[in-house]
């Protein structure tokens, strides 16, 4: 892999469901160092494409490449934060357990101290240290968010994905969320699900837009017509700069970029 070679490369890539197509011709390129944020409404493809640039789907037609090779054999440099992470807050797991899910590889069924030391230092990382014993349950969600990057950070990863992560955390939360990302995309890439435009604006250095089709743009800058692309006929109400933007008028169907 070259310095000129882009960490994620999706060519031509279509993915349906039960015959109803998810993502349709999609093309475009992360280049390494980007903090990319992915907008589009509910059920729009957005998952779907972090599942794909993952190895966890294989496109139905056209290719995906993550650092030059198929996901799955990148599987490794990968650090990912699901939308869903939810668990019995009863089960008495600490922090320290969580984070070092991180760790495990492949049939190894054991910690080594190296594993130790590496999910304390993503703790630290993200502002947990200290909190390695405590459970889970007794955390706040923007905690418990933290606490599952780290676990992603854990593994040592050349990207990081994360998919709506401040979902269900307040605002005060989101902004150190945030903060922490932006100092580790001067590390590795960050790809990031939200549908939280204003904060995007602040922090990502490039937007896909996605709503069946992609359309990537190679800037933070948030327009009415970027937000057509995304959302369609979809009547919602986003902040961006802010100003509010009434996304209502459908988007001519295009293909590709």
């Amino acid at each position: 892999m070259t310095s000129d070679t882009p960490d994620i490369l999706f060519e031509d890539v279509w993915f349906s469901y039960n015959h109803s197509p998810a993502l349709r011709g999609a093309s475009f390129a992360v280049p390494h160092g980007e903090f990319l944020a992915i907008i589009g409404p509910n059920g729009g493809g957005k998952t779907t494409l972090l599942k794909l640039a993952l190895g966890l789907y294989r496109p139905q037609r056209g290719r995906v490449r993550v650092f030059d090779v198929e996901p799955r054999r990148a599987s490794h440099l990968l650090g990912y934060v699901p939308q869903n992470s939810s668990f019995s807050l009863d089960f008495p797991v600490t922090v320290l357990d969580v984070v070092l899910m991180g760790r495990l590889r492949g049939l190894k069924g054991f910690y080594e101290n190296e594993d130790k030391v590496k999910a304390q230092e993503a703790l630290e990382e993200m502002g947990m240290g200290g909190y390695e014993f405590v459970r889970m349950g007794e955390l706040s969600q923007g905690q418990r968010q933290r606490v599952l990057i780290a676990r992603a950070l854990a593994s040592e990863p050349k990207m990081l994905l994360l998919d709506e992560p401040t979902a269900s955390v307040d605002v005060e939360a989101q902004g150190i969320l945030y903060d922490k990302l932006r100092e580790l995309n001067r590390m590795i890439t960050v790809v990031v699900v939200s549908h939280d435009v204003s904060v995007i604006s602040s922090y990502a250095t490039a937007v896909a837009c996605v709503n069946g089709a992609v359309y990537y743009h190679s800037s933070n800058e948030i327009t009415p017509e970027m937000l057509k692309l995304a959302y369609g006929s979809c009547p919602v109400e986003i902040i961006a700069h802010g100003l509010p933007h009434r996304v209502l008028a459908r988007h001519e169907d295009k293909y590709n970029v």
